[in-house]
């Protein structure tokens, strides 16, 4: 039998759960974990796309798909209210070189690139839409915008069905990688400009910087540094010293693996990479990223807890990642984007099971 005086104080604690989550601002709630200062529950994102596979890329100049991501993201925001928003690039997966060609078979025919542009479609038409997004947000929230690396947006070039691109960027540096790694800074300069506009123009928090090791064992970590990682920090201090704060997410998308110690000097505030696919958990990459906030703990597949387990297996798990990686310098999140059908009601029991 439940007595009136235990009913209160059930009824008090619910009151006190749902003041202590509210009592501040989402984005100062999530600007608070970044910087590692005592919050009231660990904040909570997942992110999912918008639009389907074939047009991540046709964004540019078609109004029915940019108009399909925005629907998509104001929905979201809407259903969850989340603690914050990483925008998705969805319809600007295509770096929009003059030199964009499928039947590329030697770097030396992208010898001659030249950078688009600060004011290329491409881009004026990016900052257009996240602005659009961002004015549909009912309150206070932080917002991240998706930015591939130079690297990833040369891949995707030669993404076929069989294939990521890995296996023709592993062939440019082994046919002449100071070429390759000219190409990739041109894109970067491109990169850093959009980055910065964002920040400073459209107003987001930050980016969110997606980047891998390429998925071909003939690139050696040498190699990697020299050639590739050049343009990656490149686009991270431009984003920096536009006053951004960044997240790094070192994709493990689709079974990528990734040496995680290579990315540990990158200038970003928040990282983000698959604790369970590197094998490298929340707390041991606080020490290896200098107790920097991270991003994570949950598998985004559908094979993965957070997609199909029952609430109080996912609650369990939610206090299991608190209780090990500790409650500062923490967001929880997943591994990389959620299933379109993801059921968003999961993120709330993440986000009532995180209250501290």
């Amino acid at each position: 039998m439940v007595t009136n005086s235990r009913r209160e104080a059930v009824n008090l604690s619910v009151g006190e759960m749902l003041r202590r989550m509210y009592s501040m601002s989402k984005k100062e709630l999530v600007l608070r974990a970044i910087r590692g200062e005592a919050v009231e529950r660990i904040p909570v994102g997942f992110w999912l796309h918008y639009v389907t596979q074939e047009e991540k890329e046709l964004g540019l100049d078609n109004p029915a798909v940019l108009e399909k991501s925005i629907k998509g993201h104001q929905e979201y925001v809407e259903k969850i209210s989340p603690d914050f928003v990483k925008i998705m690039s969805d319809g600007f997966f295509r770096y929009p070189s003059a030199l964009y060609s499928r039947e590329i078979q030697s770097i030396q025919e992208l010898k001659d690139i030249q950078p688009i542009g600060d004011k290329h479609p491409w881009i004026e038409q990016q900052i257009k839409v996240v602005k659009e997004i961002r004015s549909h947000f009912h309150e206070e929230i932080a917002s991240f915008y998706n930015i591939f690396s130079p690297i990833s947006y040369l891949k995707r070039w030669f993404r076929t069905d069989q294939s990521r691109g890995d296996q023709v960027i592993a062939d440019f540096i082994k046919e002449d990688p100071e070429t390759l790694a000219h190409v990739l800074d041109v894109i970067a300069g491109d990169i850093a400009i959009l980055s910065r506009r964002l920040i400073q123009e459209a107003g987001v928090e930050g980016i969110y910087f997606s980047t891998q090791q390429v998925q071909d064992e003939r690139v050696t970590e040498e190699e990697y540094r020299k050639f590739i990682e050049p343009s990656n920090i490149a686009v991270l201090e431009a984003a920096n010293e536009a006053g951004g704060i960044n997240i790094l997410h070192i994709c493990g998308f689709e079974g990528a693996s990734n040496e995680v110690e290579l990315f540990k000097d990158y200038p970003a505030q928040v990282i983000n990479w698959a604790t369970h696919h590197e094998g490298v958990s929340l707390a041991a990459g606080r020490k290896l990223f200098g107790d920097r906030a991270v991003l994570g703990g949950f598998v985004n597949g559908k094979k993965g807890l957070l997609y199909q387990g029952e609430k109080e297996a996912i609650e369990q798990e939610t206090r299991r990642l608190v209780a090990e990686a500790g409650s500062r310098g923490l967001i929880l999140g997943a591994d990389c984007t959620v299933p379109d059908d993801f059921q968003l009601e999961r993120l709330d029991w993440v986000r009532q099971a995180a209250v501290l």
